[in-house]
């Protein structure tokens, strides 16, 4: 599985190599190449990622707080119709898609794993998208001409949980909408957030510790 991941073309045909085609189960309307119990990446220890030189491949599955957010814009594309958004920590993109799937105007999908960005790249060419993708940490930046933000678990880690909050704070002070999909992670903000949709997610084992997560999608409100 050795991998240059500064080469585009490799990168591709990495992606394709090591998943399959397939939709996830609360988005049967979008297709991503995500890694399965069938496929090489499934089964790779983190010990052979090292030696390949890369990073754990969230990319590669399609996490619950991406599929509820997915499902929410597709159920309810007058959130981001005819607005730019920007999907932070995208993974495999599968929340940006659904958001240009609904009708946005522009969908940046931003992650800093370049092998995210290829993997987000072809997900959006198998279903016909067009989006743009970033591999530069955006946290802090004030994100100029986004309208809409989304964040699909993010909150599994402190340090990055507490930065990632206050940042998203400060983009609600400026007029963005954020919207924050959690399946109840140790980290969530204790305040600032209003529930929006509640989905039970289908999940696996080999990812989780439960077959099904029940995510809460919260927006983000101003500080008083």
């Amino acid at each position: 599985m050795s991998l240059e991941i500064d080469d585009p073309d490799a990168a591709a045909a990495f992606v394709r190599a090591n998943t399959i085609v397939a939709a996830p189960p609360l988005v049967p309307e979008i297709r991503l190449h995500l890694a399965t119990e069938i496929t090489p990446l499934w089964q790779a220890t983190e010990e052979v990622l090292a030696h390949t030189g890369l990073p754990p491949p969230y990319w590669a599955f399609a996490w619950p707080g991406g599929q509820a957010l997915a499902r929410l814009l597709l159920d309810r594309p007058e959130i981001v119709a005819g607005r730019s958004v920007l999907d932070f920590a995208s993974g495999c993109g599968l929340a940006g898609l659904a958001a240009k799937r609904a009708g946005a105007s522009v969908v940046t999908l931003a992650d800093i794993d370049p092998m995210a960005a290829e993997a987000a790249r072809l997900n959006a060419e198998i279903n016909g998208l067009a989006i743009e993708t970033t591999s530069t940490d955006l946290v802090g930046n004030v994100l100029a001409g986004t309208d809409v933000v989304l964040a699909g678990d993010v909150c599994y880690e402190k340090p990055m949980a507490e930065r990632v909050a206050t940042w998203l704070r400060d983009l609600v002070g400026s007029g963005r909408i954020v919207l924050l999909a959690d399946p109840g992670r140790a980290y969530l903000p204790k305040s600032g957030l209003e529930p929006v949709a509640r989905y039970t997610v289908p999940t696996t084992l080999e990812l989780e510790d439960r077959d099904r997560r029940e995510t809460t999608i919260w927006q983000f409100r101003i500080r008083c």
